[in-house]
């Protein structure tokens, strides 16, 4: 798609036209879906975040000032989506962990070591979601460490930070093997 044609379109959705917000989910909803599900590690979540992320970017497209920012505005929305949940997620998994007294066991990567996806999703899991949504905006995504300091609102020096803190807690799981 043509930047210009994606400000145009950017321009009717702003104007309250479906279609052209149609046509804007259609061209963003893997690179949305994608996301969530890097951060998330749960397909049903993903997919429920995109939704909802679709949904806030409509109802919040007046606040996007430059059109050829949309990817990255909509990288910020699903960002928080996925703090919100995974917080949630966490808040639960503590609570029955608590019921049951007794410490959850995750599967370890020892059953399918030939499962590299399996290993990387684990190691994933080990990162507090604001280092998990760094790694997956830099290595995933591919933005800028400036672009990701604006889409989570944090200086550079912390996404520098955090994205180094991650990748080494990354190296330490996967070389447990």
């Amino acid at each position: 798609m043509v930047e210009q044609d994606l400000t145009q379109l950017i321009r009717q959705a702003k104007a309250g036209d479906t279609d052209a917000f149609a046509v804007l989910v259609a061209r963003f909803k893997g690179e949305v879906f994608r996301h969530a599900y890097a951060m998330t590690g749960d397909r049903m979540e993903a997919e429920d975040i995109a939704q909802e992320a679709f949904v806030k970017a409509w109802y919040a497209l007046d606040k996007l000032e430059h059109a050829y920012a949309f990817a990255s505005w909509m990288s910020k929305i699903v960002s928080h989506l996925c703090y919100d949940r995974l917080k949630k997620m966490r808040k639960k998994v503590d609570l029955q962990a608590e019921i049951e007294e007794e410490p959850l066991r995750r599967p370890t990567s020892n059953i399918d070591n030939a499962n590299l996806r399996f290993d990387i999703r684990s190691a994933m899991e080990k990162l507090s979601p604001e280092h998990r949504a760094a790694i997956v905006l830099r290595d995933i995504q591919g933005y800028s460490y400036e672009e990701i300091a604006d889409i989570l609102n944090i200086p550079l020096g912390t996404v520098k930070s955090r994205i180094n803190t991650a990748r080494n807690i990354l190296k330490k799981e996967l070389s447990r093997g």
